[in-house]
Order: structure tokens, then sequence, then C-alpha cells
């Protein structure tokens, strides 16, 4: 069997996100787990450079690129369908795991190296508490961040999840200083445009 693994992780641009919602910028898995770990990156240096923490940035970034992995088989599940209750909340997460066992089984059988560090990257076990909070942080900021987007266009479907989103950043920020720096000094960047950003230099 040819090595399909990568074949499998570039079809992430067709899987869409917020599927349920009108979209005025369409957004595929792919650019939401870049973005998410150009923010796990940066919330990471962060930490270490003004809080004490010693993150492995580079790393933890890797993992972010993977955090979604599974959904390139089961697809994008709806956020109020997958926490509806503790039931469906348990029961998607054992299909992630045998969708991230699918997703392994792309590697051939004699490439047992590269099965054994890939299925690092897909399970999150492997990380410590402080490494998975941050990684969770950078996907919930990624949706926020959605959110003011289309805000930014006056597309008001997306409001009440704006809010509900920012109640619960604010709640973590308590126990996180590098989620309570990125609130203060780089949301308010993604609202400006490209003229008033060129100025801001």
């Amino acid at each position: 069997m040819d090595n399909t693994f990568l074949a499998m992780l570039f079809r992430m641009r067709h899987i869409s996100r917020w599927s349920l919602m009108f979209n005025t910028q369409h957004e595929s898995l792919m650019q939401h787990t870049v973005e998410c770990a150009f923010i796990t990156h940066f919330l990471a240096i962060v930490g270490n450079c003004y809080f004490n923490m010693n993150y492995n940035a580079e790393k933890l970034c890797s993992y972010a690129l993977f955090h979604d992995a599974s959904e390139v088989l089961t697809g994008d599940m709806p956020t109020p369908v997958k926490y509806f209750n503790e039931e469906i909340k348990t029961a998607y997460k054992d299909i992630e795991k045998i969708a991230c066992e699918r997703l392994l089984a792309h590697l051939p059988p004699e490439a047992e190296k590269l099965r054994e560090v890939y299925s690092a990257y897909l399970d999150s076990g492997s990380l410590n508490e402080d490494e998975r909070k941050l990684i969770k942080i950078a996907d919930k900021l990624c949706a926020y961040l959605k959110c003011t987007t289309e805000l930014n266009a006056s597309n008001k479907e997306f409001e009440a999840a704006r809010d509900g989103i920012r109640r619960q950043l604010d709640k973590i920020a308590a126990e996180s200083q590098e989620l309570r720096y990125f609130l203060d000094n780089c949301t308010d960047s993604f609202t400006l445009s490209l003229d008033n950003l060129k100025g801001a230099l």
C-alpha cells in the first residue's frame, strides 16, 4: 500500500467549519488548524517571555496542527451537537479515536517508526495539562476571532456565538496569563482594515 497519510491530511481543505451558520467567509479545517498553530505558538512564546513558563513552542505548534486531524474522516461536528450531553460527548470522543486509528492506517505497515511518531501527534494524552490547556485556549480564540471577522462584515449570525465564547474566554483568562495577554493586546487588531494595519507600523 502506498503512503497516503499526507494526501488524507491535505483533504482538510475540503472540510467546512461553521456549517450550521451563514458565513460571509468560508473557513476550511485546514485554515483553522494553521491559525490554531500560529496562536498556540504565540501563546507559548508569550508564556515563556513574560510569565516564566517553559513551553516548547515548536512542539506545541506541531500538536496544534494535528488537533482536529480526525475530522478529515468525521467532518466537523457542530459544537451544539458535540456537547449536547455527556452521552454524545463521550460517543464522539470514541469516534475521534477510531478516526485517528484509521488515519494512521494510511501509513504503510512497514512504516512503524512513522506510525509511532504520528500517533503521538494525534493523541494529546502525551501532553501535560498546561500544554493541553494552551492548545484548547488557542482553539477557542480561533472561534472567537472567526466570530469577530463575521461581525465586522455585518453578519449578525455570529453575535450570540461571539458573546458566549467571550464569556468563556474571560473566565479562563482568570487562570491563564497567556490568554489575558492575548485578549488585552491582540484581539482588537483583528478588527482593523489592511490600511489601518499598515498605519500601525
